[in-house]
């Protein structure tokens, strides 16, 4: 009876312990990597993976199907590799819109394409002049002097007697065939000279020609570098005698309405001149009631050359140039001629360009961002930051500031008398700037926002023959100036909209975050058939892989620790039923952990007792 109690309790205690190992618990983990790998292939909704464990008995096929599946799982992510790139170049797609609306009149900058010859350097320019003569004598027995209208006598200064720097000289070239031929030989042909002069550093141990293959630009150039020297010494040149409007402006009309002083600013260009600028001021700009030639600035001008300078400019006429608000006009890169005699109608489509920033395009908003420091009194454009940084440069490298640009703070022009080697100096530095080295034009980013101006131009003779004798007398009346050479003396210049509509060039995202998701879902259906979960499933079966990782490797440390040689024997006082018992025989195939309160063990010294046959008290 004994015997059978203690068997029934057995088997109600090991139904016990299988209904607690059957029951599933908040967090299961694995037991090894095969069950975790047997349970995902078999259960997850990725198609292929079921055929990596479904065919064990034939080695052949589980092969065949894990070499496709892994080799599909790379294609798929050499995809994704692609798709990653495209979207991190940032592509952009060009939207060009068409709109049409009553537009501001740009402003509209108009020079004499005459330096003036200013009363308190004529002293001086009539000294350049006068070695220019002989230099053009010496070099190409040429005497100016003579051929000049003004019947002035010619110079007899001598090329010892210069007290300027940098005399214009002939440099023979390396003659392939000519070496027979004596040096300054009159039958050398062009192409074995060049024409330039000598520039030397401060202590004059290294010099270079700035020689050059023209004859014109090299006395141009010559006779330039010259000229910027005598304006530095006269720190108020650019507002010295001031030409009138009225001397070089003879009519002025906007939408059939004549212009005044207030519709206009004057500044000073070294080789453009007089330069008049048109509807710049912010507080009042034009409008174009309608496009056409009749809605536009309408200008008549006189280009007449007396009392200029003939070796700084070579051309005649005068030059104009369309631009936005609140930007400089630089009338070297963007502006073009308008010949005498002539009428010139400029027709204008307006355009506007919208950049995306950040990291879609390499563009800044107001310059702000851009390690150049804006020297001029107008808002960022590349053209501002570029010369910019080259006038910084000049003033770093040289010591003085070139003339033609801004002058920075603390910092003074470039003169000779007082910087001897600056132009050994600049000459070096153009060729830097021009290379690229000195960085400008990578530092110097494009505007995020900018309007430019298309042009077309178209010409007529102005005034025609049979009207050009009334249209000349009302010119010399009304502005009360006698124009001597007629048709070579006025120019008329037209500007106009030539419609209302105008382009914006905008950009857009050609890859956003939506576009990339869309793509990944569509190659992961393409060669998986599957879905977001199925990433999930992917995704648990990676960290239920890392959890049975570290359950094995605290398991090893215990039992490194088990075999570890044991401690000092405990003492009566030590309570042997409750130590450790071997990890080995202890630790479970499958690891749970279940909100179940387990029942107490029953201890058989818990029991009643009886009398035994031999009247002594024992155990059932």
């Amino acid at each position: 009876m004994p015997d059978a109690e203690k068997t029934r309790q057995c088997k109600q205690e090991e139904q016990q312990q299988q209904k607690e190992d059957e029951r599933e618990g908040l967090i299961e983990f694995y037991s090894s990597y095969q069950e975790l790998f047997q349970f995902f292939c078999s259960n997850t909704t990725i198609h292929g993976a079921i055929r990596l464990v479904c065919s064990k008995k034939n080695k052949m096929k589980t092969a065949f199907w894990s070499v496709l599946f892994f080799l599909t799982f790379g294609l798929m992510y050499w995809q994704f590799g692609i798709l990653y790139r495209e979207y991190f170049s940032y592509p952009v797609n060009l939207n060009l819109n068409l709109n049409s609306d009553r537009l501001t009149f740009p402003a509209v900058t108009l020079c004499t394409l005459n330096p003036y010859r200013y009363s308190a350097i004529r002293k001086k320019l009539d000294k350049l002049d006068q070695i220019t003569h002989q230099t053009l004598l010496d070099l190409y027995d040429y005497n100016m002097s003579l051929a000049r209208s003004d019947g002035s006598a010619p110079s007899t200064q001598t090329r010892s007697s210069r007290s300027l720097l940098h005399h214009v000289q002939r440099h023979p070239l390396r003659r392939q065939k000519r070496d027979n031929l004596p040096e300054n030989s009159p039958s050398v042909d062009k192409n074995d000279w060049k024409i330039g002069f000598v520039l030397c550093s401060e202590n004059n141990k290294d010099c270079f020609h700035q020689a050059y293959s023209s004859g014109v630009d090299a006395v141009r150039e010559w006779y330039s570098f010259h000229y910027i020297n005598i304006l530095a010494q006269m720190p108020d040149a650019k507002d010295l005698d001031e030409s009138d409007f009225e001397n070089f402006i003879y009519a002025c009309r906007f939408n059939e309405a004549t212009c005044d002083k207030a519709n206009y600013t004057h500044f000073h260009h070294p080789l453009y001149g007089n330069c008049y600028t048109f509807n710049d001021n912010s507080s009042s700009l034009w409008t174009s009631s309608l496009p056409g030639i009749n809605n536009g600035l309408s200008l008549v001008v006189r280009t007449e050359q007396n009392d200029f300078i003939p070796l700084l400019s070579t051309v005649t006429g005068a030059r104009v140039m369309v631009h936005d608000q609140n930007e400089p006009a630089f009338m070297d890169d963007g502006g073009f001629n308008v010949r005498p005699g002539i009428e010139t109608s400029i027709s204008m489509r307006k355009e506007m360009t919208v950049r995306l920033g950040g990291s879609y395009s390499d563009c800044t908003e107001d310059g702000s961002d851009v390690p150049v420091q804006n020297l001029y009194s107008s808002r960022y454009t590349e053209q501002v930051c570029i010369r910019s940084c080259f006038q910084l440069n000049m003033v770093e490298r040289c010591g003085c500031a070139y003339y033609f640009y801004p002058l920075p703070t603390g910092a003074e022009y470039c003169d000779y008398t007082k910087h001897v080697a600056w132009g050994y100096c600049y000459y070096k530095l153009l060729a830097e700037f021009k290379a690229d080295v000195l960085g400008c034009f990578h530092k110097c980013r494009k505007p995020c926002k900018m309007t430019e101006y298309q042009l077309s131009a178209g010409y007529s003779r102005w005034p025609s023959a049979v009207s050009e004798d009334w249209v000349f007398y009302m010119l010399s009346q009304q502005n009360k100036y006698n124009i001597t050479s007629k048709r070579n003396g006025v120019a008329k210049v037209n500007i106009f909209y030539e419609e209302w509509n105008y382009k914006t060039n905008g950009e857009s995202p050609a890859f956003t975050v939506v576009t990339l998701l869309s793509q990944l879902g569509n190659q992961w259906s393409l060669w998986f058939g599957s879905s977001v979960l199925s990433v999930m499933e992917l995704a648990e079966l990676i960290l239920d892989f890392i959890a049975i990782t570290f359950i094995l490797a605290l398991r090893w440390f215990r039992s490194r620790q088990q075999l570890s040689p044991p401690g000092p024997a405990p003492n009566s006082h030590d309570n042997t039923a409750f130590q450790d018992e071997a990890p080995g025989l202890s630790a479970p195939h499958r690891f749970t952990v279940e909100a179940v309160v387990t029942m107490l063990p029953s201890y058989n010294s818990l029991e009643p007792r009886r009398p035994s046959r031999d009247g002594e008290v024992g155990h059932e």
